[in-house]
């Protein structure tokens, strides 16, 4: 095939090796000696991932020649100078089970393109096409992706299939993730826009008209926030659809947005089957239904409405900014906001949630030693390297970031006379940097914007607030706030129950503390995260509710020996029995509003 823009022909021709060949065909290369790279990271995933590691071979071409192609550095190689089209032929490495990389076996082929596409340096800005070839094994696999088909060329791919697709950029190009194979798959329109559920992995009697329906009604209060009038949708600028690619595990759980999709990944114990009662919703549904609402919240907030720092990616480095903690934390305050206004959960569960969100950062001591604002900063070093001490060295932008949306959208609520909200905040940001960024502009939010924005758009003063809680390593006070809007929030009572603050893991017959807090009875006592716990005076524990049984028969301030295996040597401790140093919180008869 001939084509006068650069083309990424793609051969499923190693489905039981996990590789996937591709040939890059660049129509008119730098005569000079074309460079090319791959992107060292994923945007949505703030850590070098080393994509280029999984690039098992490389070779290049002219006019039927080999030509010379060396590695300059970690993401980057040169061809030499060559007259005419240059085709660079690779073998890609794909058995990443993640939302970030590439997975491929016989059952499905799943990639993001930040894995998968070579960059030609100097033509990030030209259009590219995807040719995608049928793996012969396979007749009855389909495509799903939101990458438009290229509709003006005879090849053009049919919607599902295999064939040609085309990107205006190579930007556009690495963020419409593929999901390939025969995965369950519902479709569903939201204020007119296309939208797909698509579910791969082994998820028997799967209630897609229940999941198809809740999802709606998030995705169309979302919608409905940004553009209360037009109800336009944001992903039109880029896709005639949304896609939603979930891949079905036993314990996975993730996601990853992008500009007209997201990659999920989600345990199939937490989502409804046909039999189960459809008056409820388990946990484990919420949490997905929690986590399909933030990855689309991000289609908006991130995507579109970026941080200066992002406008434009650098993918070959770290990309430093103190602002996810408006980006992720805003959005995961939203993504639960948005269960409530949807009627997929009511009031009481939303605040029961959001308790459970505060319980979580109160057991993190880190963040008296981090903000939000140095936790966004340090991702790149900190949040996605964590190891057994994190939670008392760091914060979450996630988690403390909601907490902040929480605090702000309170206050701001209150000190207007309930006339604005963060939501004035967000169409602010939402109309100024964001509805028209892939297609007149491509600017960010400046980092100290957020005070001036706020203020702005509410006519409410959040200085002092963000300087307080964002900024700094205050608690925001949460109990003060819900009481201004008639909502008791309080501390629960000191649990007579005996803690070691540890949080436990189980392998087996084994109990391992895997994280120690500080300050608590294992820290005081001398255990370390690691240990395995044998018994307690003399009695052999075999899991963390034998060992919560066994402390809870002795009176508080009494000592206990603790034998623990460090490594393989036996050791004990006497550990002073107490309550929990972590304080809990809880909201007090709170009932729906008429």
């Amino acid at each position: 095939m001939n084509y006068d823009k650069n083309l990424y022909q793609l051969s499923f021709n190693d489905l039981h090796g996990h590789r996937l060949s591709i040939q890059l065909d660049i129509a008119q290369p730098n005569p000079q000696g074309q460079k090319l790279f791959l992107p060292a990271w994923i945007p949505g995933s703030y850590l070098l991932r080393d994509f280029s590691r999984q690039i098992e071979s490389i070779q290049a071409f002219s006019n039927g020649n080999p030509i010379t192609i060396n590695k300059t550095a970690n993401h980057e190689w040169l061809c030499a100078p060559c007259k005419g089209p240059l085709t660079i032929s690779y073998v890609v490495y794909a058995w990443d089970l993640s939302v970030r990389s590439a997975h491929i076996d016989d059952s499905h082929a799943f990639f993001n393109g930040t894995s998968v596409f070579l960059g030609v340096e100097g033509q990030e800005q030209q259009p590219c096409l995807v040719h995608l070839e049928r793996p012969a094994t396979k007749p009855d696999w389909k495509v799903y992706t939101s990458l438009p088909e290229a509709t003006a060329y005879p090849a053009a791919a049919k919607r599902h299939d295999f064939g040609l697709y085309e990107a205006p950029n190579y930007d556009a190009l690495i963020d419409h993730p593929f999901e390939i194979g025969t995965p369950q798959y519902i479709q569903f329109t939201a204020y007119g826009a296309s939208h797909e559920l698509v579910f791969t992995g082994t998820a028997p009697a799967l209630d897609l008209e229940r999941i198809a329906d809740d999802v709606k009604r998030i995705c169309e209060a979302q919608i409905a926030l940004f553009e209360p009038e037009s109800k336009y949708v944001p992903f039109l600028d880029s896709s005639d659809r949304y896609v939603f690619m979930t891949m079905v595990t036993a314990d996975g759980y993730g996601g990853l947005e992008h500009r007209s999709s997201t990659a999920l990944m989600a345990p199939r114990s937490g989502l409804p089957t046909l039999s189960a009662d459809k008056t409820k919703k388990t946990k484990g549904y919420l949490d997905f239904l929690g986590l399909v609402s933030h990855e689309y919240f991000h289609t908006w907030n991130v995507k579109r409405i970026k941080p200066a720092a992002f406008a434009p990616y650098d993918l070959l480095r770290e990309n430093h900014t103190k602002l996810l903690w408006v980006f992720e934390g805003f959005t995961s305050y939203y993504d639960e906001l948005m269960l409530w206004r949807s009627g997929v959960i009511d009031q009481s569960t939303f605040l029961k949630r959001q308790a459970d969100n505060l319980n979580a950062v109160m057991r993190t001591g880190g963040r008296y030693k981090q903000s939000t604002a140095e936790s966004s900063f340090d991702t790149w070093t900190r949040f996605y390297k964590q190891d057994e001490n994190s939670p008392n060295a760091l914060v979450s932008y996630y988690s403390k970031g909601a907490l902040v949306a929480l605090a702000l959208d309170l206050h701001i609520q209150h000190h207007s006379q309930n006339q604005y909200s963060l939501d004035d905040v967000m169409r602010l940001m939402w109309q100024r940097y964001g509805r028209d960024f892939y297609t007149k502009q491509a600017i960010g939010v400046p980092e100290n914007a957020m005070p001036a924005l706020i203020l702005e758009a509410t006519g409410v003063d959040t200085s002092e607030l963000i300087h307080r809680y964002a900024e700094g390593r205050e608690d925001p006070p949460l109990v003060d706030l819900f009481a201004l809007h008639d909502i008791i929030l309080q501390k629960k009572p000191t649990s007579t129950t005996p803690s070691l603050d540890v949080r436990l893991k189980q392998n087996q017959q084994d109990v391992e503390l895997a994280t120690v807090y500080e300050n608590g009875a294992a820290h005081l006592a001398g255990l370390s995260a690691g240990d395995v716990v044998v018994a307690i005076n003399g009695l052999r524990v075999q899991s963390a509710s034998q060992l919560e049984q066994l402390l809870g028969t002795y009176p508080m301030g009494s000592q206990v020996e603790c034998h623990v295996f460090r490594r393989d040597e036996l050791r004990t401790y006497k550990v002073t029995i107490q309550p929990s140093i972590i304080e809990s919180f809880e909201f007090i008869n709170h009932h729906e509003s008429d």
